[in-house]
């Protein structure tokens, strides 16, 4: 029996949506009225079909419950305890307290200059500050837990004083107690939290936020010709796989991001496919986040207009993102994301 897959699809924003919810013929997405879609693509591994949604309950029985299971969870709204999702998208500074990670490594390793540039990165307008000492880059070697907290305590002693929602980047579980000893709020493990098998305990005693993240493989080998029988839909089985396995273990509350991983185990294609159908990770329910910030597809899309910051592959990308209704972007470059998304909500509604 075929597996079915639901992706919200041909959204309508700001007053024109508003217009639509009123009128019924469209759904808002996560509960929010400036963003909703009036078609659903109905997809397996064999097939893709679009529909409107007005169309659902001429199918079969058991596709048309399908399909409305999903929407329900497409459209309702989403809590993360110390987030605000009533201004999307909130944007997840990046602060690498690492001598080598991709495009910053160094660069804020020393005490005061993490805590300079974390202050930057709020007045910039981050809503999440995510902190991270191990570099988990293509190529990247694995950084012993004493080495890895000691880049990161530091800045992080100055930065929790100022009581702002902290994410911390890490795959150890001994690094995560660390840090909820101090106070942050989530747990962003780029592993999917299959790295340490003391994790899932740790996000389960503490019931503290946490991202799901995919990755195939490990950072040093995981860009060594990635494979997929199709990367959209192994990712979602994955993710609906994690998430039932947190339920089994007492795992039972929402605070959960989703993180398809770009770059993560992944090729050009990969990366596109996900990217132009990101929408279909609204049906499992929980807000997704998304990290395409100074990435090699950039370098790989425009050729010879590459650039070191890669900052209008990084735009383009995050408000292609928001037109499919991504709740979170993790990026560098916050004041000129922000900037760019102020201005595109200004035109777009």
């Amino acid at each position: 029996m075929s597996k079915y897959y639901t992706r919200a699809c041909n959204f309508y924003y700001g007053s024109i949506s508003k217009e639509k919810v009123k009128k019924k013929i469209s759904i808002p997405l996560h509960g929010n009225n400036l963003i909703s879609f009036d078609n659903i693509e109905l997809i397996t591994r064999k097939s893709k079909k679009t529909l409107n949604i007005n169309k659902i309950n001429k199918l079969q029985k058991n596709i048309s419950k399908k399909i409305l299971f999903d929407i329900n969870l497409i459209s309702k709204k989403k809590k993360i305890r110390g987030l605000k999702f009533s201004n999307l998208p909130i944007l997840m500074g990046v602060l690498n307290l690492t001598p080598n990670s991709f495009s910053d490594g160094g660069r804020y390793l020393k005490k005061k200059l993490g805590v300079k540039h974390a202050l930057k990165l709020i007045k910039d307008g981050c809503g999440i500050l995510d902190i991270g000492g191990e570099a988990t880059n293509p190529g990247s070697m694995t950084v012993r837990v004493n080495e890895e907290w000691k880049r990161v305590f530091p800045t992080l002693k100055k930065i929790k004083k100022l009581k702002k929602f902290i994410s911390l980047d890490t795959r150890k579980s001994t690094i995560m107690k660390k840090g909820i000893k101090n106070k942050i709020s989530l747990v962003n493990d780029v592993s999917g939290l299959e790295y340490d098998n003391h994790t899932i305990q740790v996000l389960k005693e503490t019931n503290i936020p946490f991202v799901i993240h995919h990755m195939q493989g490990n950072p040093t080998t995981m860009q060594n010709n990635p494979k997929y029988k199709d990367v959209l839909l192994d990712i979602y089985d994955f993710f609906e796989k994690k998430i039932k396995y947190l339920r089994t273990v007492g795992i039972k509350h929402n605070n959960i991001i989703l993180d398809p991983g770009i770059g993560f185990g992944k090729n050009l294609k990969h990366n596109i496919t996900l990217l132009r159908n990101i929408s279909i990770f609204h049906s499992l329910g929980f807000p997704i986040m998304l990290g395409t910030s100074r990435k090699r597809f950039i370098k790989n899309l425009s050729g010879k207009n590459d650039s070191k910051e890669r900052l209008g592959g990084t735009i383009s990308s995050s408000l292609f993102a928001i037109m499919q209704g991504v709740q979170i972007l993790r990026v560098h470059d916050v004041n000129e994301v922000n900037q760019s998304i102020k201005v595109f909500n200004s035109l777009k509604f």
